[in-house]
């Protein structure tokens, strides 16, 4: 009998609420395995708490919603409740431990006693009183409890009346604010994209008028060659010189100007991906230098004394530590000491579109960054950007996205974009690859750096090389 009593007691501490003291009354199971009425729990979480945590292990939770409530151990509970209460009233009128009658109600541990359970150690000190007394207090305390539930029932109607008579309506603000920023950008856009094409078209018709002016002095020379001969040299002089004069406006191809059109909010947006990757000293060959954070990286003087042309067939690269097979990445590099660079990556397996087995074969995807006399230039490898830039890039930032295959170079100074790899078909982990280039003649060396997360770009970095 004692034994039963003693699982039925645990069993009832099982379904019990560590916050009322009571059975569950539809209860909840948050993550750290502790369970708890919902009303409780909702009374324990303050509405708009940054953090919630466990009432009774203080174990900071990660959902920020209630929890649903758990029906498993509601039935759970009710079938407990239900064997607990057949069990003791099957002799609630006696006590279990000495078989005499229930005459005092123990308020300390609010348990029903005999009068051999009160000379008990245990109950020693305790306040008793009688069954009938006892039970008529309890009923008065309920009465009471009532009515403060009532009045705070009441309150929070009212209070929930005033919230939906003077709530904010959030949801359609930040929408507008959203609708308002695409707009923007939607107009910046616009604005750009209209700039391009009219200088393209100023370009294309200035071409078009050249060939135009060539075309007509092709047939006017024409016709001069069938006229007589007196007629023929009576013009002679004034054809030459316009021969002369049509001859020296050549159209020379130009190397078209990098455009920097900033994106407004582009790397704000790109910091959301921001990754914190280091170089892999092992990776790198004898012509370069890997400093011992693993942060930079700087051609050596044999480099310089070997390598005449600075090409990507015959650059030396250093590897990124880390290596991307999904998601989005981005990274900063810091090139204000260096002149000329590479930054990209390198894809070991890729598919190849010709070969219908779909053969695999290693791929580099870069920006070069080159300088011939005063001028810069960008290059893409593959790609075809050969663009003359109006000074140094300080810091580039590469953003790389496994799907659907994108690699894009911006100036972040500028906040421009400087030119986007689109799509790629990346099949394996992608590693960041790093070149310092050979340092010029009579000039020192200087690093390529990694930029730290928290890195910001200041003025200063706008300087010229």
């Amino acid at each position: 009998m004692a034994a039963a009593r003693e699982i039925l007691q645990k069993l009832q501490k099982e379904i019990t609420c560590s916050i009322c003291k009571s059975y569950f009354s539809q209860p909840v199971t948050i993550m750290c395995g502790h369970s708890f009425c919902q009303a409780c729990l909702s009374l324990s979480w303050s509405v708009g708490a940054p953090v919630f945590s466990c009432p009774e292990c203080r174990q900071v939770s990660q959902v920020t919603e209630y929890p649903v409530v758990s029906e498993h151990l509601a039935q759970l509970t009710d079938q407990c409740k239900q064997l607990i209460f057949q069990h003791f009233t099957e002799g609630q009128s006696h006590c279990a431990t000495h078989n005499q009658v229930y005459k005092l109600f123990c308020e300390d541990d609010q348990t029903l006693l005999c009068v051999r359970c009160c000379r008990s150690p245990e109950h020693g000190a305790h306040k008793f009183a009688p069954v009938d007394e006892a039970a008529h207090n309890c009923r008065k305390k309920f009465q009471n409890i009532q009515s403060h539930l009532r009045k705070n029932l009441e309150e929070a109607e009212k209070v929930l009346a005033r919230e939906e008579k003077s709530v904010v309506d959030w949801h359609w603000m930040i929408t507008e604010e959203y609708r308002n920023m695409h707009r923007f950008l939607m107009e910046d856009e616009t604005r750009c994209l209209q700039k391009i094409n009219e200088e393209q078209r100023v370009s294309q018709e200035r071409i078009t008028q050249h060939m135009e002016i060539i075309q007509d002095f092709i047939a006017i020379l024409q016709e001069a060659g069938h006229q007589h001969n007196l007629e023929l040299l009576q013009q002679i002089k004034q054809l030459l010189g316009r021969s002369e004069s049509v001859l020296s406006q050549k159209i020379k191809a130009v190397i078209p100007e990098l455009r920097e059109e900033p994106i407004p909010g582009i790397m704000e947006m790109l910091h959301r991906f921001r990754v914190d990757i280091s170089m892999d000293a092992t990776s790198t060959s004898p012509y370069l230098i890997v400093s011992k954070d693993c942060k930079s990286v700087k051609a050596g003087e044999a480099w310089q004394e070997q390598v005449k042309h600075f090409e990507v067939s015959t650059c030396h690269y250093v590897f990124a530590d880390q290596a991307f097979s999904s998601g989005r990445q981005y990274w900063e590099v810091d090139v204000e000491e260096i002149p000329q660079w590479i930054l990209g990556i390198y894809v070991p397996y890729m598919r190849n579109k010709r070969s219908r087995d779909m053969d695999s074969c290693a791929a580099m995807f870069v920006l070069q960054c080159l300088k011939k006399d005063e001028d810069y230039f960008f290059q893409s490898h593959p790609g075809s950007l050969n663009h003359r830039i109006k000074g140094p890039v300080p810091r580039v930032g590469v953003y790389l996205e496994h799907t659907p295959g994108t690699l894009i170079f911006y100036n972040v100074l500028q906040r421009s974009l400087i030119y986007k790899f689109h799509p790629i078909s990346f099949t394996a982990p992608i590693t960041p690859i790093f070149a310092p280039g050979p340092p010029l003649a009579e000039r020192k060396a200087g690093a390529m750096t990694l930029c730290p997360l928290n890195h910001p770009l200041h003025a200063c970095c706008s300087s010229s090389l």
